[in-house]
């Protein structure tokens, strides 16, 4: 019989806060983190808002107290994952630690600055903006720095990336191979990445409207979310208390499109409901949706289609917290898997920013005010990424 996967501790850097407290409290105070770009140097510097962590790289490496040489993206896993892990280090010695690391970006931030004087002087050296470019090396740094070794991987599946770092890690201590796993992903803003998704013609020139019938598309985001996951023999070393487990979790690909989901949203649907298989629940239990909500036509059409498909009538509260942080890409599903742990723990569910007008092709509506005192059984919250990459968890009370 596998064993449980506990949550136990979170940490997250986001636009809208520095750690959890920060955070949660944007949340229930309705402060989105939507604004121009202070720190990307970019030509759409007045034209795209973001939601950008506000913070220099060079007062991010303080925070983290590490080299300032560092790519943003690594800054913000380590700021994050420090939070997460730093309460239980000390008392889990002895037992099997993972890292479970999920970004799209790398280095890319440093690389881009790197590249123009390579186009003036090709002789590169050994430069350390670019060394750290690949997915990868972000997670070896904070890993290192953390003194984990165990086991560490990095996961890349667009915007589903953290969802799956999560999943795998819950398998593994599922099934004995781990005691603990800090498990999440980061992910900074770069040239590319706005240009990228400026060129498919989904950027919103305005704050987003997830779920708005007028919606115009999404806003990028930056920032970095881990959740603490142990066995039950890691709890008692480290006298950590749950929060709630991940009880279910899948993955989907309806090989649609490389960028949009299937119209009727078959890949989505087929996440939702293999996680609740896992979970060993019905659609009826789900108390809260924290829904992929980017704000674009296709994707907020899928999601809500699916959804209808598996709920009916009876559609569970439901809303989307990317109007807060914007889209945050490989982070996204580790960020909004710190916001599921807290709805559970304080019974709360985020209002939906901005919404003002029902969509047309959906029979329901997003929460747009703050809930409180909610007993939030479980919380299923959706990831789904280009390449037709979806994933869902779920996450229940103890």
């Amino acid at each position: 019989m596998k064993q449980s996967a506990y949550i136990v501790g979170t940490g997250i850097i986001s636009a809208i806060g520095m750690n959890t407290a920060s955070c949660l409290a944007s949340l229930v105070n309705k402060t989105p983190g939507i604004d121009k770009a202070r720190f990307l140097q970019t030509h759409w510097q007045d034209e795209l808002p973001v939601a950008e962590v506000k913070f220099s790289n060079e007062d991010l490496a303080k925070m983290a107290d590490v080299d300032q040489q560092w790519p943003r993206t690594a800054l913000l896993s380590m700021i994050a994952a420090k939070e997460a892990w730093l309460p239980f280090q000390e008392t889990a010695k002895g037992l099997r630690t993972g890292f479970f690391s999920a970004n799209t970006v790398g280095g890319m931030d440093l690389t881009e600055q790197f590249y123009p004087e390579y186009l003036k002087d090709n002789n590169t050296g050994e430069n350390a903006m670019f060394v750290n470019h690949e997915c990868g090396a972000i997670t070896e740094l904070v890993a290192e720095a953390l003194d984990i070794h165990d086991f560490v991987t990095t996961i890349s599946t667009a915007c589903s990336s953290s969802a799956n770092s999560i999943m795998m890690a819950a398998q593994m201590i599922g099934n004995g191979m781990l005691d603990i796993a800090i498990a999440g992903g980061a992910d900074c803003l770069s040239k590319f990445t706005l240009n990228g998704f400026n060129t498919l013609m989904i950027l919103d020139k305005q704050p987003c409207q997830p779920f708005d019938q007028n919606r115009r598309g999404l806003n990028l985001g930056e920032g970095a979310g881990y959740v603490v996951l142990m066995s039950e023999k890691a709890m008692q070393q480290c006298n950590a208390k749950a929060i709630c487990t991940l009880s279910g979790y899948a993955n989907a690909n309806d090989a649609y499109h490389q960028t949009a989901s299937s119209p009727d949203g078959i890949g989505n649907k087929l996440a939702m409901q293999g996680a609740m298989k896992i979970a060993g629940i019905e659609a009826k239990d789900i108390s809260y949706i924290n829904l992929h909500g980017t704000g674009t036509a296709n994707n907020d059409s899928s999601e809500g289609k699916a959804i209808e498909q598996i709920f009916g009538s009876n559609i569970p509260m439901a809303s989307s917290t990317k109007a807060y942080t914007g889209h945050t890409l490989g982070a996204a599903a580790g960020v909004e898997a710190v916001f599921s742990v807290l709805s559970i723990r304080d019974g709360i569910v985020y209002p939906n920013l901005r919404f003002e007008t029902p969509m047309e092709d959906i029979s329901w509506q997003p929460v747009t005010e703050l809930k409180t005192g909610q007993d939030i059984q479980h919380v299923l919250s959706n990831s789904f990424g280009f390449g037709g990459n979806c994933s869902s968890l779920v996450f229940s009370k103890c």
